[in-house]
């Protein structure tokens, strides 16, 4: 009966939780059922099935496949900097990975918090990896809303002296070159600009 079960599982995307009443691999923490993309799960069954069938996964492989780090050797650097736990536990990138297991990754400034639902042996798209766990990440840090200096139109050309200056306001930036600085500048006329104008 279980045989039969887990072939209902690779065949048509649901998993039996009690005899009778197949639920959709997509399932939410809530219960509520996600329909499942047939493309989807013909991916994620393809991605179960690569590699050789031990039951469990690298952890480094895992977290690459899943697209939580952009290449497997960046996970593998990770596990070895001590930047990634399984159940809370520092690792190393041949630590098995088992489906329930509670994976923290630390990359680049943010940190993951993942549950295992399915291993895959290989990479994936985004739509795919994200029906490979569930995410209790905490929300990201807000952007510092920083003016974007330097970023011009194409086929402006370069900035002119009097662009420039509107960047390094813009940036606040001051020092002896500077127009804004505190002394003025060498080789300048008596406006500060050489220009023969006033400046407000």
């Amino acid at each position: 009966m279980a045989s039969l079960g887990a072939r209902q599982d690779r065949t048509d995307g649901t998993k039996d939780s009690a005899p009778g009443s197949p639920t959709p691999v997509g399932a939410s923490e809530g219960g509520e059922a996600q329909p499942l993309d047939p493309k989807v799960a013909a991916a994620i069954t393809a991605a179960e099935a690569a590699g050789p069938q031990a039951g469990t996964v690298r952890v480094d492989s895992w977290i690459w496949s899943v697209r939580l780090v952009k290449s497997r050797s960046m996970g593998a650097t990770a596990c070895r900097g001590g930047h990634v736990r399984v159940n809370g536990e520092r690792v190393k990138p041949a630590h098995a990975v088992r489906v329930g297991d509670e994976v923290r990754l630390r990359h680049e400034g943010r940190e993951r918090v993942v549950i295992v639902t399915r291993l895959i042996r290989k990479r994936v798209g985004a739509p795919v990896a994200t029906q490979c766990y569930i995410d209790n990440s905490p929300p990201p840090p807000p952007r510092e809303a920083v003016a974007p200096a330097g970023v011009r139109d194409r086929g402006a050309g370069r900035p002119t002296k009097r662009d420039r200056r509107e960047m390094e306001r813009l940036r606040g930036s001051t020092g002896p070159g500077s127009v804004s600085g505190p002394g003025p500048v060498p080789g300048a006329g008596a406006f500060g600009g050489g220009s023969g104008k006033a400046r407000p």
